[in-house]
């Protein structure tokens, strides 16, 4: 199909870009278009002025901060965050592999998967994970925000209106830790009907004293397993344990139904590679 008409501009800066949107709130910003493309030529969405910032320099590249932390441009795309050698992330480099097909991973951008917020994407789960962080900009300034909480629905986050995600910010490295990804995807799409990410901290005895467990494809958007969190800590990563730990994948949830996953079945789902993430991420511990 063709997409409905709309204006279409290219600022050749950051700051441009960012008085463009402050002057219409309702722009669309275009990153790799791997979303939101699709969804114009399907109508789905139809903005009547796209701001394409694909472009921009600025926005781009991996590089390590001063407290050991690492910023990831809003522009990089999947390919070059797998590609990274400043990449060790189990859970990052697990997920990436099964985003989407090779087309997405070289066009699509970290930034445009976090802003767009689709109930599957891997990504964002990912860095619910890794307690990851988010810089945006704005005409007015610019701020930080916790990816946790910054997820709000379908297709929803907490950027307001002329804000630009410009990085995420991912924690240091760990020796005592283990992070992992296990995932049920939908053949033909690749999204996730269920998406498991965990990070496991260890002792010196190897028994679990925390852990991040996030999971997407489940409820309307990407959320923090809160109690199976809570149930891992003091387990010594016994199969009866994390099994145990995962049974609480979905408290609290109301897990999605439809064409290619009813509820009885994605909830069972959401237990079972719940417990394949926990037993990846702790054997990393090793």
């Amino acid at each position: 199909m063709i997409p409905a008409a709309f204006s279409y501009q290219r600022p050749a800066t950051l700051a441009e870009a960012l008085r463009i949107i402050a002057a219409d709130p309702g722009a669309k910003l275009l990153a790799g278009g791997q979303s939101l493309l699709p969804l114009m030529k399907l109508r789905l969405a139809s903005p009547e002025s796209l701001v394409d910032i694909g472009r921009l320099a600025e926005l781009k590249g991996i590089r390590p901060l001063d407290d050991g932390r690492l910023a990831v441009g809003a522009l990089t795309t999947y390919a070059e965050l797998l590609e990274s050698p400043a990449n060790r992330y189990g859970v990052l480099r697990d997920a990436i592999p099964l985003i989407g097909d090779v087309q997405v991973r070289n066009r699509g951008t970290v930034g445009g998967a976090i802003a767009h917020s689709d109930p599957a994407s891997d990504l964002p789960a990912c860095l619910l994970a890794l307690d990851a962080e988010v810089l945006l900009r704005s005409a007015a300034g610019e701020r930080t925000a916790s990816v946790d909480g910054f997820f709000n629905g379908a297709f929803e986050t907490a950027m307001a209106p002329g804000e630009i995600l410009i990085e995420v910010r991912l924690p240091a490295g760990r020796d005592d830790a283990g992070s992992a990804y296990a995932s049920l995807d939908q053949p033909a799409s690749g999204y996730s009907m269920v998406g498991v990410a965990v990070v496991v901290f260890v002792d010196d005895a190897r028994r679990i004293v925390g852990g991040n467990v996030a999971l997407t494809g489940v409820g309307d958007h990407p959320y923090r397993a809160r109690a199976v969190e809570a149930a891992l800590v003091g387990s010594d990563g016994s199969t009866e344990s994390m099994a145990a730990a995962a049974a609480h994948a979905i408290d609290g949830v109301e897990v999605n139904s439809d064409i290619h996953a009813d509820r009885a079945y994605r909830s069972e789902m959401a237990v079972v590679y719940t417990r394949r993430a926990l037993e990846a991420a702790f054997a990393r511990t090793a």
